[in-house]
């Protein structure tokens, strides 16, 4: 049996915001911060300055084994501006998200192996 004219628009728009309402309906999954093998990647570069694996050997502070906490809100506080103490910290802290920040305190939190 065909449809009458006026049901074929209203089943037409049913049909097409179907799928849309359903992809509002469900939950995003959480953005995943860098794999282990990228965070190590990008604090290979802190080695320049902090020492092999952040455990410096000179002037520079250690970052390895310091609590998360701490380096996380360092980290945070170069990157806005307001480490006070900063020297070229600010402007290399600006090149990382808050993910990278976040998974690097973690990664230098970690005592070596």
């Amino acid at each position: 049996m065909p449809l009458s004219l006026p049901l074929r628009p209203a089943l037409l728009a049913l049909a097409l915001t179907t799928p849309f309402a359903a992809m509002a309906a469900s939950p995003t999954p959480p953005a995943a911060g860098p794999s282990v093998q990228d965070i190590s990647v990008i604090a290979g570069t802190c080695a320049n300055c902090h020492g092999p694996n952040g455990q410096s050997t000179g002037g520079i502070p250690t970052l390895r084994g310091v609590g998360e906490r701490h380096l996380l809100l360092r980290l945070q506080a170069f990157k806005a501006g307001t480490a006070a103490d900063a020297t070229v910290m600010t402007r290399l802290m600006k090149g990382y998200d808050d993910a990278q920040i976040q998974a690097l305190a973690e990664w230098f939190s970690k005592e070596a192996q």
